[in-house]
């Protein structure tokens, strides 16, 4: 990143339509208040430290039972309490009070939330969220650390970062068609009215609204289409031109794609054996969603193709220049690449599905593309799916999650597993799935997937087995021989709408299990005699009655719904605080000795050798 601190100033002119509209309106100013008293910070930053160490307040859960409303750490809390679904307001209020206590460990956690590669939680909309609150509050910490970001997701994270930040959404337009798609269409379940942005020019609007009343009418939507484009150009070029903390994150941006693709092309022209990145495949294409409302494609060919560097474009207009280095970026760089890359996207849209390389697809690419790859590829397909089941070729499943692979393929699943095997097993070791009503829905799937996992991680007696709790908890043998099979069995066991926790540890405190895996939304049952004994507390009360007090197991507290339900404080020896849906945080368990605490954990899951390249500018 020392790199692009020595850039040379650049600028964005967008495509030709945009430059003949009128001048510009007067840029906003930006100033930051400063204090000028001392005194009044070192008061409040004493007064401050002094709450955070303060004794963590208790409270209650939504079923009545007493609870921690804090871990005591805000970083814990923000590792604990951040779920896919959680609102933005409470995430950015858990990430504010983790930077106030320690900004280094509070940056980890957000490259945490976003890794797919065993390195983290794969929540891509929390991480982005976290990301729009890094710009607003500290723009130059995002902005140096790209590098690292795209590591822990994809070089799309950046795009899209650019995307929200400029056009202040929470989500692309693109997310929302897909989400109603899978709600059965427009007037499907939870079906939503598209409206025009009111960010646009309100002659934008107005002919958008034409547009409609005039259905049919094929020149005027495409006159609303470029028209849209244009307004789209002009907000990104206003902004680069007026907000120097998006300007400075779109070239950092900008300078990371031009370095990869330009070190890819030198590895393209060599002939020894080579390795080249993703580059060309998160590059937007010309006039792709991406590149009309950021811009972005002509910022990277200004630097791939600078002009200084080339005698052609000394002596042309800007305007010219810009249009043949961007031309020159698609046809010299990204399609030679992208062929190279054996993308699928790029033998689908030729239509040459024949050729099309299976063992070359990612995991989500899998998940996405699997009805097409049957459709018009069946026979092959088939045949690739085969050698995969003899263990003769091999199938991706890193990036997704487990309830995911449930709904793709046996295949992945199985791959999962063995990778997982493969680093270790879990001695000792029982799930206890929470099937209560509160936890209907994505968490349900999730909490019956994890326990799935857990069951097959784990030896005998324990493999294949799970604990279900709801107002009578029940051991179960998880039956059937497929994925499918056990899925269903999974599914169809008996629930309810109670969540008692401690009629689990009445059940099995003869088991002499050493760990337990606790997948719910920790909203338990009133079920203690003390007004404010917590569940934790109560469980070890009573195993201490009954002459167990040193064999009380070992407990990972896995949230799966957002929720402010804390179990117990950051320090609790024997028990762990995780959540997200990602399988990743199994590994930190695999075949792990010592005694857990909470902290711990949080810190083991941070400590990889690409958390240690993040690092706080501002």
């Amino acid at each position: 990143m020392a790199a692009a601190a020595a850039t040379p100033a650049a600028r964005l002119l967008g495509p030709p339509e945009i430059r003949r509209s009128a001048a510009a309106e007067p840029a906003k100013e930006a100033s930051a208040a400063a204090t000028g008293e001392p005194f009044m910070d070192l008061m409040s930053a004493a007064f401050n430290d002094r709450a955070v160490r303060a004794a963590p307040l208790k409270g209650l859960t939504e079923n009545w039972s007493p609870t921690f409303l804090s871990s005591g750490d805000p970083c814990l809390d923000f590792f604990f309490l951040v779920v896919p679904g959680i609102s933005p307001a409470e995430l950015t209020h858990l990430l504010g009070c983790a930077w106030a206590h320690n900004p280094l460990m509070a940056l980890k956690l957000v490259g945490h939330l976003r890794g797919v590669r065993g390195t983290g939680k794969s929540d891509k909309e929390g991480f982005y969220t976290a990301a729009l609150w890094l710009h607003r509050h500290h723009p130059k910490t995002l902005a140096l650390n790209l590098r690292s970001f795209a590591n822990f997701g994809y070089l799309k994270d950046l795009l899209e970062i650019l995307y929200r930040i400029l056009h202040d959404v929470g989500k692309r337009a693109g997310t929302t068609r897909r989400r109603r798609h899978r709600c059965g269409g427009r007037r499907g379940r939870g079906a939503t009215v598209r409206r025009p942005d009111p960010q646009l020019p309100r002659e934008v609007r107005i002919a958008a609204k034409l547009a409609r009343m005039k259905f049919g009418d094929r020149e005027a939507a495409r006159d609303l289409r470029k028209m849209k484009r244009e307004a789209m150009a002009a907000r990104a070029v206003k902004r680069y031109d007026r907000d120097p903390e998006y300007r400075f994150l779109h070239d950092r941006v900008a300078d990371l794609f031009a370095e990869l693709l330009r070190a890819d092309m030198e590895t393209l022209r060599s002939e020894k054996p080579f390795r080249i990145s993703l580059a060309a495949k998160w590059c937007p294409s010309l006039d792709s969603s991406f590149d009309r409302s950021t811009l972005i494609c002509e910022s990277i060919a200004r630097r791939v193709f600078p002009r200084e560097a080339h005698a052609e474009y000394q002596d042309i207009e800007d305007e010219h220049y810009a249009y043949r280095v961007r031309d020159r970026l698609r046809k010299e760089v990204l399609v030679p690449l992208r062929r190279k890359l054996e993308l699928p996207e790029v033998y689908m849209g030729a239509n040459q599905w024949s050729l099309l390389p299976y063992n070359r697809v990612a995991s989500v690419a899998m998940k996405n593309y699997r009805k097409l790859f049957l459709k018009h590829d069946g026979e092959r397909f088939a045949e690739y799916l085969g050698k995969v089941a003899e263990g003769k070729a091999k199938i991706a499943a890193g990036a997704l999650l487990p309830h995911q692979i449930l709904a793709v393929a046996e295949l992945q699943w199985r791959r999962m597993v063995k990778d997982l095997s493969d680093k270790g097993k879990l001695r000792d070791c029982l799930a206890v799935c929470d099937v209560s009503g509160s936890m209907a829905g994505t968490p349900m799937e999730v909490c019956i997937a994890l326990g799935m996992l857990i069951s097959e991680l784990s030896e005998e007696p324990w493999s294949g087995k799970v604990i279900t709790f709801s107002h009578e908890p029940e051991l179960h043998r998880i039956k059937g021989t497929t994925l499918r099979e056990k899925m269903m069995f999974m599914e169809n066991m008996d629930f309810g709408y109670n969540t008692d926790f401690q009629r689990v540890f009445d059940q099995i405190l003869m088991k002499m299990i050493k760990r337990l895996f606790v997948f719910s939304d920790m909203e338990f049952d009133e079920a203690s005699e003390n007004s404010w004994e917590t569940d934790y507390e109560a469980i070890q009360r009573k195993f201490g009655e009954n002459g167990y007090s040193s064999s009380v197991p070992e407990i990972v507290f896995w949230n799966l719904r957002s929720s402010r339900s804390v179990p117990v404080v950051g320090d609790q020896k024997g028990v762990a605080l995780v959540s997200g849906f990602s399988k990743n945080m199994l590994t930190v368990f695999l075949d792990g000795d010592g005694v857990l605490t909470p902290a711990q954990v949080m810190e083991a899951a941070i400590a990889g050798e690409e958390f240690e390249k993040l690092a706080v500018f501002d």
